[in-house]
This record gives structure tokens, C-alpha cells and sequence, in this order.
């Protein structure tokens, strides 16, 4: 599924109130907002405030039949997030400059333009491993998303020992890198 459809199928779920998008959408989201209000004269409560504000404008939106998202759904939380919060800033007149000369300051294009980026660079990699097979898939899963030890994938994958768990680790590894970069290279 592709990530424009993925996107909808969020939009949706959020307009039907569907936990697991709004979950989705916390969880792919709040990180970058917290520590852009973190870094901003904010607090974790100001993060969560004005995250639950976007989360509200987005929400209301995907109701509309008539809202057409033309971005990513972080980019469209963001740039609501970093409205609110710079309205926020001047209402509490922590800033004393002008909302328009806060671009300068807060280097907003440049995180975006980076998240985009770090973003397509995740969906090849998820792409890479869609294409690598198994056992490799799973042996790179349990090393590194479940965190278990080699001892423990040797006695799961039927190596004869963590050594031997560890040099398949790596040949798969290599394996992926080339997959990565192969697909890296086209885009």
C-alpha cells in the first residue's frame, strides 16, 4: 500500500473517530512536536496542548467531504503545531518579534524538508526488507526491533551457536544494504 493511500485510509479512520488511526497518528507525530515546542520556549504540557489543538483541527477537517489533504498528514500537523504554537508565544509575550520574522528563528522548511526526507529513506528500507526473504527478515526483526541477544536467536533460528547466528546476521545485513542502495540509487 502506498503511503498516499495509507494517509487516506488515516484521514478516514480519524473521521470515523477509529482508535487505531488516531493512535497512528500520536505515534507517528507527537515526537517531532514535543521537541519543536521543547526547543521553542516550550514545556511538555505547551507540546501536549497544542498537539491535542492540531489533533482537533485535523479531526474536524477529515470530516469535511470537502478537505483534499495535498501534503502528508505530519507535515499538515506540523505546520498547524508550529501556527499555534508561535500564535501561542506571541499571545504570552515571550517572543517580542513578529510571527513573520519567527521563520527566520525557527527553521521550519529545513525540518520538514528533513522528516520528508528521513521518511522516504524508512519506506525504502521497509521496501528492502519486504524484498530480502526469510529467515533473514526475521532474523534482522529479532535483532533489531525485539532487541533479543544472538544466544537467544541461535536457540530460536536452530544455529548451533551465537557465533554462528551472528555471521548470518551480517551476510543478511549485507544483503540489505545492497537491496537499500539498489533502490536508493533509482529514486
Amino acid at each position: 500500500m502506498s503511503t498516499i493511500e495509507q494517509e487516506h485510509l488515516l484521514l478516514k479512520g480519524l473521521a470515523k473517530s477509529d482508535k487505531a488511526s488516531v493512535e497512528a497518528i500520536y505515534r507517528d507525530n507527537y515526537s517531532v512536536i514535543q521537541s519543536f515546542i521543547l526547543n521553542n520556549n516550550g514545556t511538555a504540557d505547551d507540546a501536549r496542548d497544542v498537539f491535542q489543538e492540531a489533533m482537533v483541527v485535523l479531526y474536524e477537517k477529515s470530516k469535511d467531504p470537502a478537505f483534499s489533504l495535498h501534503c502528508q498528514v505530519r507535515t499538515y500537523i506540523y505546520s498547524v503545531c508550529r501556527r499555534l504554537w508561535l500564535k501561542r508565544l506571541q499571545q504570552l509575550n515571550r517572543f517580542s518579534t513578529q510571527v513573520e520574522s519567527l521563520e527566520e528563528i525557527v527553521p521550519v522548511e529545513e525540518e520538514i524538508e528533513e522528516h520528508e526526507k528521513r521518511n522516504a529513506d524508512f519506506q525504502l528500507m521497509e521496501q528492502a526488507m519486504g524484498k530480502i526473504g526469510e529467515p533473514c527478515k526475521s532474523l534482522l526483526d529479532a535483532y533489531y526491533l525485539q532487541k533479543k541477544s544472538m544466544h537467544d536467536i541461535a536457540a530460536e533460528f536452530g544455529y548451533t551457536n551465537a557465533d554462528n547466528a551472528k555471521t548470518q546476521k551480517y551476510k543478511c545485513l549485507v544483503r540489505l544494504k545492497k537491496l537499500f542502495f539498489s533502490q536508493y540509487k533509482n529514486v
